[in-house]
């Protein structure tokens, strides 16, 4: 009996870390502000996007994953939604933005992104 309970309180953990405290290492954009991104695997990769303040940004988004979620992308801060097509690639270009967190997902909020401005 006190096998499980350690064992459950380890899951319970291990959902805590995963879905609140973990966060994927940032990745920071090209001189021109241009990133590639790919949804694969029930995740955007990557996931934390460093792009510069004051310039458009160019995000190409490639669907790997057949998953319907992986179909759409938001990006509800600058009212963009964008269908993505399986294995092929689609470029969203983004207005110049100021400093912030600028969040962007799927339509059911599964995959999740942060475009972090500097």
């Amino acid at each position: 009996m006190m096998i499980i309970n350690i064992v459950g309180f380890l899951f319970i953990g291990l959902i805590v870390w995963w879905f609140w405290l973990y966060k994927p290492a940032e990745t920071e954009a090209t001189k021109e502000n241009r990133i590639k991104v790919v949804a694969n695997n029930g995740i955007y990769q990557p996931a934390r996007i460093k792009v510069k303040a004051g310039t458009p940004a160019l995000i190409e988004f490639v669907r790997e994953d057949t998953s319907p979620c992986a179909a759409m992308v938001l990006f509800p801060d600058f009212e963009i939604s964008e269908e993505l097509s399986l294995k092929q690639s689609k470029l969203i270009e983004l207005p110049a933005m100021v400093a912030g967190e600028y969040p962007f997902h799927c339509q059911m909020q599964m995959y999740k992104g942060v475009l972090i401005v500097d």
